[in-house]
């Protein structure tokens, strides 16, 4: 057998680089490149590597490793998970600052691969700058931390190991059931050993994604419980983006006449003006979405994995006689809510179901009813984007960007909002990040977005707060020459949980941007000049001070090439778009001396009882 003697870090680089993935004939390497900040714990090893690699594997530096693990992910969700980067950092805190990025992947089911370094294998200088001692365990390091957040972890611990551990690893990463983020822990020690590793492992690899398609059987009661429906719902999720599934979905719709509502993941299944859309449902839903969905004797779940925002924490189907058809690639999500389940791809699956379908139509009142509801929503839609605060900057920024440009959000108020107002007008325009719903992902997350698509405009949309915990990528940007637009909105505070503590009876205690004062964080408001920070980063910067301002700095924007450009403004913080129909379980104190707390838990004891069991 042939063999070519590498160091463990060179090995896995060199295999890197040549891992393809192939999904309807087309081909392309499943890795764009390697993000990364050196330190004692791999730039020996992976550092060396990355040097002898001369740009087959191109290398990238972040300056977060939180921050290069989102845009990473960002990446490798707008590529519908068929590609994604590999991030590395040394031991210690360069390590665990990886470890929300990892949550977030695998709670997304989207793939990354995280290469920490770690202590010595070794172990004769132990312990070692940044090493955690744990009494009970030689073996233990902080690396330990990923094994919860990660769907496949492994110690490399001597370098004949690689290459078992690199395959299983692959075999997780392009698997639309299983992926998520996985790590390869990687002693500092080891990355630097030698090994003659077997020449098969540096011969190009195809990795098939495959479209599974579902038992026959399950198939045709499927299609026997849709016949029998009266009043069915489609909940499309973000099942139906990663299958490429859109126009199946859309042949199915117009083949049946059945409504579709839209998850957080799944928004721009079908486009906001198609009259069966009913646009979000659940907590952060429409009144279409979640009055049908109150009524849905059979709801179709399509690639989403029922979370509470969607469900409305299990109250929004109230039908006693609902049932449910789950078609999701992952079985845990195609057995919930005791669904018949249908465990295969959704673009085959659809298609297949419309062939067995003839004849059937939804009822004609019902779909009606929901044509009705899309017309009323987005005359709703029109009306908020003229009546000032934050809905109105999400109205100018709709109306002014392209179809095809992207607008990224993952926490605040802004999701919610976002949710209901945003009209989409091409499927992979909207991204949303709200699995974990993470704040610091947005600006990270434009930066991956615009890897993977540069043609595409980005925008993204962050709160001052999530801006405050994590904006370094600007510099990225601007040391790579990569245009994202910024949009950064000042409320003095953390928003939406202010709104959610007064709904709770707390009167958004602790949510506000205050100087201190002997009773507390009630003083004068924390003035943040965030046009000045953003500039001082290298951006091109706008202050807008109306709408009509903020039309004339997107304009200015788009003509910028090659730089960041943060357009900074005010918005009134108690200017709010409500709910409609609909609930989210957040438990209220059981009990309390303040009268609006007790009101408070007595509203969220009547509503929960309306929960499914």
């Amino acid at each position: 057998m042939k063999t070519r003697r590498l160091t463990m870090a060179q090995a896995l680089l060199e295999f890197l680089s040549l891992q393809w993935v192939r999904r309807d004939g087309r081909e392309s390497p499943f890795f764009a490149g390697l993000w990364g900040i050196f330190g004692h714990g791999n730039v020996a090893g992976i550092g060396q590597a990355v040097q002898q690699m001369k740009g087959r594997l191109p290398y990238y530096l972040s300056r977060n490793e939180q921050a290069q693990v989102h845009a990473a992910v960002a990446f490798a969700k707008h590529k519908n998970r068929l590609q994604t980067w590999a991030c590395t950092s040394s031991i210690g805190p360069g390590a665990t600052n990886m470890v929300t990025g990892a949550a977030l992947a695998t709670i997304n089911r989207l793939p990354v691969l995280l290469l920490p370094g770690d202590i010595f294998a070794h172990r004769y200088p132990a312990p070692v700058l940044q090493q955690l001692e744990c009494p009970q365990s030689l073996d233990v390091s902080v690396n330990d931390c990923f094994r919860p957040v990660s769907r496949f972890w492994d110690r490399i611990n001597r370098p004949d190991q690689l290459p078992a551990s690199l395959l299983e690893a692959m075999r997780v990463l392009t698997s639309p059931a299983e992926t998520g983020a996985v790590t390869l822990c990687l002693p500092q020690d080891v990355q630097t050993e030698a090994f003659d590793y077997p020449e098969y492992l540096f011969e190009k690899r195809i990795w098939t994604i495959p479209r599974q398609r579902a038992d026959e059987g399950l198939l045709r009661a499927a299609a026997q419980r849709i016949q029998s429906a009266k009043k069915p719902l489609i909940v499309a999720g973000g099942g139906v983006h990663y299958s490429e599934a859109h126009q199946a979905l859309k042949a199915l719709v117009e083949l049946t006449g059945i409504p579709i509502a839209e998850t957080q993941a799944g928004k721009g299944s079908l486009l906001y003006d198609h009259p069966l859309n009913l646009g979000a449902l659940g907590a952060t839903g429409t009144p279409g979405a979640n009055l049908l969905a109150r009524e849905a004797d059979l709801v179709i779940g399509v690639g989403t994995r029922y979370s509470d925002f969607t469900t409305a924490s299990n109250t929004a189907f109230q039908n006693p006689e609902v049932q449910f058809v789950n078609l999701n690639v992952a079985e845990v999500d195609a057995c919930k809510l005791r669904g018949l389940p249908l465990q295969a791809d959704a673009k085959t699956t659809l298609e297949e179901l419309a062939q067995i379908l003839p004849g059937y139509q939804a009822d004609g009142v019902y779909r009606e009813r929901a044509q009705k509801y899309n017309q009323e929503w987005d005359a709703e839609v029109t009306r908020i984007y003229q009546n000032g605060g934050q809905g109105e900057v999400i109205g100018v920024l709709n109306e002014f960007i392209r179809p095809q440009d992207v607008v990224i959000c993952a926490a605040g108020s802004l999701p919610g909002d976002l949710h209901k107002l945003w009209r989409t007008r091409e499927p992979r325009a909207y991204h949303l990040e709200y699995g974990y719903s993470c704040m610091g992902y947005e600006i990270a997350a434009g930066l991956g977005v615009k890897q993977a698509d540069p043609e595409r405009e980005v925008y993204v949309m962050v709160g001052d707060g999530s801006f405050l915990m994590m904006h370094t990528e600007i510099v990225t940007m601007v040391a790579e020459g990569i245009k994202v637009n910024i949009l950064v909105l000042d409320n003095q505070g953390y928003a939406s949980i202010g709104g959610l503590s007064k709904s709770l009876g707390s009167d958004g205690f602790g949510t506000k941007y205050r100087k201190r004062t002997p009773d507390g964080l009630t003083g004068e408001p924390v003035e943040v000049d965030f046009a000045a920070n953003c500039a001082s980063l290298g951006a091109q910067v706008f202050s807008p001070q109306s709408s009509q301002e903020l039309k004339q700095a997107l304009a200015q924007a788009r003509k910028i090439q090659n730089q960041p450009v943060c357009i900074c403004l005010k918005v009134d913080r108690r200017q709010r778009v409500g709910g409609y129909e609909s609930w989210w379980d957040v438990p209220v104190a059981e009990v309390s001396d303040d009268p609006e707390v007790q009101a408070a838990r007595k509203s969220y004891e009547e509503t929960r009882a309306a929960r499914r069991p």
